[in-house]
């Protein structure tokens, strides 16, 4: 039986232009227009529009400054490195990327995995925390695409998995590199361990997601691997509109911590992009910096041979029928 295995992702543009960024933007605020209430199609449009105009020149600049965004590209790099990982251990897969917010959307590798013959589809999002606009958002657009298809093909779904033994482990020999690059130890009470986890709206928090619950658990996984008792969280939050996100924002930490230096652990993310190399190595650097603190960012761990095995170990029983298949057929 073919089986086919779409790595779910953000996405960013390849090309730092409005005409690019604008309908990437659009994507993300349409996925998250119940933050605005009750509006008519044509209000609900337009206010989507005015967001996404609002925001580009800002992320433009971003990507201008970082050379452009490596997301999609690092993307694929995984999708490779488990297509080899599940072929070393017997399973003919074919394994590929699709994006929620950018090309190839994630409709259009749904219609091209029905054409190829795909009998069984899996549904992988690469976010290790599963949050409402992400994991969530990302596994109903494809089953919505599968749907719109009338597709009959049994489909089956992987959630978070920041519990993985593995997602521990390379964050933690991530740190160290990192302390031991910069000179610095976790020993030192004047080094402090700073997790920035990308924010969520407090709405989602609300409503069940246990988003904030699950980061919170990853962390103290890894400050409890790496033997340091005190850290701290900050979240990465994006304030375009007028609604409560998770706290505290992690310049709000930076600001108001006690230390000389500062080691920093982007925990929500399995790609290099801009929240990454923008928001934190610039901005967030330069506010660390004024300070008077000493900045070291953890790099992402997105080509770690684990990860690859990670993803494979969430793959593997589906394709070999010890977890189950849901039939999809309209």
């Amino acid at each position: 039986m073919k089986t086919g295995v779409i790595l779910l992702n953000f996405g960013e543009p390849e090309s730092p232009t409005m005409e690019a960024v604008v309908p990437f933007l659009e994507r993300i605020f349409r996925t998250n227009m119940a933050l605005e209430g009750t509006l008519s199609p044509e209000a609900k449009e337009a206010r989507i529009r005015e967001l996404a105009e609002g925001r580009a020149p800002g992320l433009i600049e971003e990507y201008e400054m970082i050379g452009g965004s490596p997301l999609n590209a690092q993307a694929v790099a995984q999708a490779d490195a488990l297509e080899a990982e599940l072929g070393r251990r017997g399973h003919d897969v074919d394994c590929v990327v699709a994006y929620q917010f950018a090309d190839p959307l994630i409709a259009s590798v749904v219609a091209e995995a029905r054409e190829d013959g795909v009998e069984q589809l899996v549904g992988l999002p690469v976010y290790p925390l599963a949050g409402r606009s992400t994991t969530d958002a990302a596994l109903a657009d494809l089953r919505r695409a599968v749907e719109t298809l009338g597709w009959n093909v049994r489909i089956a779904e992987a959630g978070g998995w920041h519990a993985h033994p593995h997602f521990t482990a390379m964050w933690v020999d991530e740190v160290r590199k990192t302390i031991a690059a910069g000179g610095v130890s976790l020993d030192d009470p004047r080094v402090a361990l700073v997790f920035s986890v990308h924010g969520t709206p407090m709405k989602y928090i609300e409503e069940g997601s246990p988003y904030v619950e699950h980061a919170e658990k990853a962390c103290a996984s890894i400050a409890e691997a790496l033997g340091v008792a005190t850290y701290h969280i900050g979240y990465q939050n994006h304030t375009n509109r007028p609604v409560a996100w998770t706290q505290p924002d992690v310049e709000k930490v930076i600001e108001e911590i006690d230390a000389d230096h500062v080691v920093v652990v982007p925990i929500a993310f399995m790609h290099e992009q801009s929240e990454t190399l923008a928001e934190l190595d610039h901005e967030l650097r330069e506010e660390a910096e004024a300070r008077g603190l000493g900045f070291h960012r953890v790099a992402v761990p997105h080509d770690d041979p684990r990860l690859a095995a990670l993803l494979a170990d969430l793959v593997e029983p589906l394709i070999t029928g010890e977890a189950d298949f849901a039939e999809m057929v309209k």
